[in-house]
């Protein structure tokens, strides 16, 4: 906490922000103790118990990876060769013509376009409305906030299949079925990521706020020059779960997009499944490694803040 308080100090100098408002900050943090370092001697059974642990979590990464390091090397077999009984791991002949075949007999260029566009506009709207929205949520004092909240984060409960035909009736009257703007209209928006950035906010010193606003700064300058700075967990967290679940959704652009030249990675790599006898699972398998390849950068990239906002996001005080 005494980091952050500090940060916010830097946040602080940046608009002219009288002295006395950064004498407060310097005090505050200075006031706030560093949490002790703990240092644990382990036993000889916590040692074993650990060294389970470990060994538990390893299989279990094991059994996670699996299928798909199974659907990496089966991209590089012939189509007869994927389901071979017995199971053969490594291709016998290594098949890297599946990687330019899935170029040249698909739209994958459209295909990654139209996605890459709806994930990049969806992940940008869900920041900046669950952040914006969070901050009045968790800073803003007025009557039947708690009520609002409670239930705008109980539609998460609610399975998106028991409002799915009422909404398309009403996308369909707005015109926008058929085109992109009815995904972006119906993922622009999350209950999860208002909760995600309220709760982290809440771990947010109050003195900060207050002293801006004896600054002069408004509700919206506050939001934008402090608690967002301070927020990069979280939002890089929010960022990474809304791309990839943007990314990975098959069921709305199977309902709203009915033009190929609209379909996304996931609704075209279907259409390679047309039965069992037919398919050429090869090329699919290869179609499904590329689609893999830009989650699997965003979250190398933002593993680390995605692990801190998580960890802090239910954390208060």
């Amino acid at each position: 906490m005494a980091e952050q308080i500090k940060d916010a100090d830097l946040l602080v100098a940046d608009y002219t922000a009288p002295s006395s408002a950064r004498r407060g900050l310097r005090k505050l943090a200075e006031e706030t103790p560093e949490p002790p370092v703990a240092t644990e001697k382990l036993t000889p059974g916590r040692r074993v118990a650990r060294i389970a642990m470990y060994v538990g979590l390893v299989i279990f990464a094991i059994g996670l990876l699996t299928p798909f390091v199974w659907m990496v090397l089966s991209s590089f077999k012939s189509s007869n060769e994927v389901f071979s009984v017995p199971v053969k791991w490594l291709p016998e002949t290594w098949v890297w013509q599946n990687y330019i075949d899935i170029w040249s007999e698909s739209n994958m260029l459209v295909w990654i376009r139209n996605t890459l566009f709806l994930a990049v506009v969806v992940t940008f709207l869900q920041v900046l409305t669950g952040s914006f929205a969070a901050y009045g949520f968790a800073r803003m004092r007025f009557r039947g906030r708690d009520v609002l909240f409670l239930l705008y984060v109980g539609t998460i409960a609610v399975p998106w299949q028991s409002y799915m035909i009422p909404q398309f009736i009403l996308l369909s009257n707005f015109k926008v079925s058929n085109t992109l703007w009815a995904i972006i209209l119906l993922q622009a928006f999350g209950a999860f990521g208002v909760f995600l950035m309220k709760q982290f906010y809440e771990t947010i010193p109050e003195e900060l706020s207050e002293a801006a606003r004896l600054d002069g700064l408004s509700e919206y300058a506050i939001w934008r020059k402090i608690m967002l700075p301070l927020s990069i967990p979280a939002l890089a967290s929010l960022t990474l779960l809304t791309f990839v679940n943007t990314w990975n959704d098959y069921l709305g652009p199977l309902i709203y997009l009915r033009d190929p030249n609209l379909w996304t990675i996931q609704l075209g790599l279907k259409g390679f499944v047309s039965n069992l006898y037919d398919t050429n699972y090869a090329l699919l398998f290869a179609g499904l490694t590329i689609s893999v390849i830009p989650i699997a950068i965003i979250f190398l990239l933002g593993q680390k803040y995605f692990v801190e906002g998580i960890a802090t996001s239910g954390l208060k005080g």
